[in-house]
């Protein structure tokens, strides 16, 4: 029996590694335009937009009156990190190091997967996830930090020093992985992340003018079309509603009567999905192996499911956080898991393939957006449910209560 699991377990890798390779060279030949991808070119946001403020990042100032710039200091390090490759074209760099970014993720979920009371499903789920995505994936940097935050997880509890340096990294190329931190009971853990965060905020607005300019244009943006508070207008167009969709602050969003409105709705829904992980964390009472991981897992959905927008992105930053959880053969987040790998199947076919339906409001854009928002919110509550009854409501069938991990040991060890 030895013998025939030793005989399965590298032909399975096998096949991952094979699968993997065949969906990422798909990737790299449509983002090269080998072949095209239907629906509206993804890579002129490589090529127009993070070019253009490559050119006066590498000039030592921030887009300072560009509104589409919109993100904390620390992404100019993943814009600027092209001039690495100087012997490839802007656009070729940047695909090149996102392929090396997924690369990294695999790898690390290969080692992971393999350690004992580890399962290689993480794996599966990153190698799958990722081409679901279609070749957007590849043309913007979220891969980039999602990268970060994968090591962080898999960091987790063993290495809280590691964990919370490479969270301040990624907070401060994305806020985002911010979020990583909401189950980690070690006080070195959210030290050296608010340690990381500050050290390299401090740099850039010493050295370079404009660190800070993101903050009044994210706060500026509205209600984008492909986000669940978008639903409303999609409809309304069908019933007399005059509004329009225009380009505004970098994303393709409403303008009109009530968007003011739908978006303030869109923030009350955060606030309270904020406050529903705040009693979260101060009712839980287990800190099991996966909860670092679950629990990220679960804030991270429920603040893109209720965002003002949920670019197609976004959802890479689920697929590497889901990844991790089912590393945990104990996980409780199979299902939820699942149901973000369809949303990002119902992504790619929203955007690009067919994005003109989603920006014109036909039957079949609102469909797409319906399914996909429908299941981004269906696993928001299976998924918050499974951690509160995992580390709140009763023990876990495979560790009893009694013999769990708590916040007092793990804090003191």
């Amino acid at each position: 029996m030895t013998g025939a699991r030793n005989t399965r377990f590298p032909f399975g890798v096998a096949v991952l590694l094979g699968t993997w390779g065949l969906t990422r060279l798909g990737l790299l030949l449509f983002v090269a335009k080998v072949y095209v991808f239907p629906g509206p070119d993804v890579t002129s946001d490589v090529s127009v937009i993070y070019h253009g403020w490559y050119e006066v990042l590498s000039r030592g100032f921030f887009p300072l009156h560009d509104v589409t710039w919109q993100y904390p200091p620390g992404a100019a390090l993943a814009i600027l990190s092209p001039g690495l490759l100087p012997f490839l074209d802007y656009p070729h760099a940047f695909f090149v190091l996102a392929f090396v970014a997924d690369l990294v993720v695999f790898g690390l979920l290969l080692y992971a997967g393999s350690r004992p009371g580890r399962t290689l499903r993480g794996a599966w789920v990153w190698m799958i996830g990722v081409p679901l995505l279609g070749p957007t994936v590849y043309a913007r940097y979220d891969l980039m930090v999602t990268a970060v935050a994968v090591a962080a997880l898999l960091a987790g509890a063993g290495r809280p020093r590691v964990m919370g340096a490479l969270t301040g990294i990624g907070a401060m190329v994305k806020v985002w992985p911010v979020l990583l931190l909401l189950a980690a009971v070690r006080r070195r853990a959210w030290a050296w992340a608010a340690a990381t965060a500050t050290g390299i905020a401090a740099l850039f607005w010493a050295t370079m003018p404009g660190a800070f300019a993101f903050l009044a244009f994210q706060r500026d943006r509205g209600t984008e079309v492909e986000s669940l508070g978008a639903l409303v207008f999609h409809v309304a167009r069908h019933h007399g509603w005059n509004g329009r969709v225009l380009l505004n602050y970098g994303s393709v969003e409403f303008v009109g009567h009530y968007v003011d409105e739908v978006s303030t709705a869109a923030l009350v829904l955060t606030a309270l999905a904020f406050g529903w992980l705040l009693l979260w964390r101060l009712r839980v009472k287990r800190f099991l192996p996966h909860t670092l991981a679950d629990a990220a897992f679960v804030a991270v959905l429920m603040f893109i499911t209720t965002s003002r927008v949920i670019s197609p992105q976004y959802l890479v930053w689920l697929v590497g956080i889901a990844a991790v959880c089912l590393c945990f053969r104990a996980s409780r987040m199979p299902v939820p898991a699942v149901l973000v790998l369809v949303a990002c199947f119902v992504t790619v076919l929203e955007f690009p393939t067919w994005f003109g339906d989603v920006v014109n409001s036909t039957w079949l854009g609102i469909t797409l957006l319906f399914l996909r928002n429908g299941l981004l919110v269906v696993a928001s509550v299976l998924a918050a449910r499974e951690l509160w009854r995992s580390t709140v409501s009763r023990p876990e069938p495979e560790l009893p209560a009694q013999a769990a991990p708590t916040r007092e040991t793990l804090a003191s060890s």
